[in-house]
């Protein structure tokens, strides 16, 4: 027994070590990013062999990034771009995957079939089409340009279809049993039940469009409209001798995302959801 139990906590440090592992490999590039940042000029950056600690922090790096180019700008368009991306994505996904999940019509399975199909085609082969659509419709240089290709997608749609396919039918029959309308039913009932869902989607859709470089640059030309990521680029073209300015900006552009993720990631837990119905 003794002996069973040894190897057992063997097994159990082993696959601790090894996720450990795991994680610092995956930290270390952030963290030389922020020690990049907070090295002060007189430090060399390239020296070997290399120093994760910075001898002299030093916060003088995002001073300069942000008192010489208009990153409270780019801050404000990327938080508004990816506020509204979110929203209205969560919007459509739920408001298509709902019959797709709770209503019988002819041809549901094969519509969903054809939306989740569309997983598999890359951004890159709709580009010019949805960039032609864009011009068409007059949204070059508008924040709506910017939101247009997120507005929905499969990956959401096929999310919330398979949350609300798990929601207790005694929920909805309970809804419809006391007059409930079927928008009301969708809104009061079955959204609060696939919360974690929605979160979660929320989570995607925002570090997605927060981090977005290519729609960008294509369907923007006005610096004064310049997301981070664009803003982050001509940053490294401005000072692309200075590497400690390039990374303080680029702290900058993904501390928001970090934020978020460590705000959110409390409500990303399974609810009851049948703890509405009452006998």
């Amino acid at each position: 027994m003794n002996s069973s139990s040894g190897n057992s906590q063997f097994k159990v440090l082993g696959v601790y070590g090894l996720l450990g592992a795991i994680a610092a490999a995956t930290l270390f590039p952030l963290l030389w990013l922020v020690s990049t940042a907070l090295k002060s000029q007189t430090e060399n950056i390239f020296q070997s062999p290399p120093q994760l600690l910075p001898a002299q922090p030093t916060f003088e790096n995002f001073v300069t990034v942000w008192q010489t180019n208009p990153f409270g700008q780019y801050l404000f368009n990327s938080t508004l771009v990816a506020l509204l991306t979110v929203g209205l994505n969560l919007l459509f996904c739920a408001l298509a995957a709902y019959p797709l999940a709770r209503l019988s019509f002819v041809g549901r399975d094969w519509i969903f079939i054809a939306i989740v199909s569309t997983i598999m085609i890359p951004f890159q082969i709709v580009m010019i089409p949805l960039y032609i659509l864009t011009v068409q419709l007059g949204l070059r240089n508008t924040y709506l340009g910017v939101i247009f290709p997120g507005l929905a997608s499969a990956f959401g749609i096929f999310l919330l279809r398979q949350a609300f396919m798990s929601v207790p039918k005694e929920m909805e029959e309970a809804a419809r049993m006391d007059g409930c309308s079927e928008l009301g039913l969708w809104w009061y009932v079955m959204l609060p039940a696939i919360r974690p869902a929605l979160v979660t989607l929320a989570i995607f859709v925002f570090i997605g469009s927060w981090s977005d470089f290519l729609w960008p640059l294509i369907v923007i030309q006005d610096e004064n409209l310049y997301t981070l990521p664009l803003g982050v680029a001509k940053l490294a073209g401005t000072f692309s001798l200075d590497w400690r300015l390039v990374a303080a900006g680029s702290v900058i552009s993904i501390a928001p995302v970090l934020l978020l993720f460590l705000f959110l990631q409390r409500y990303i837990v399974p609810t009851e959801t049948g703890s509405g119905v009452k006998g």
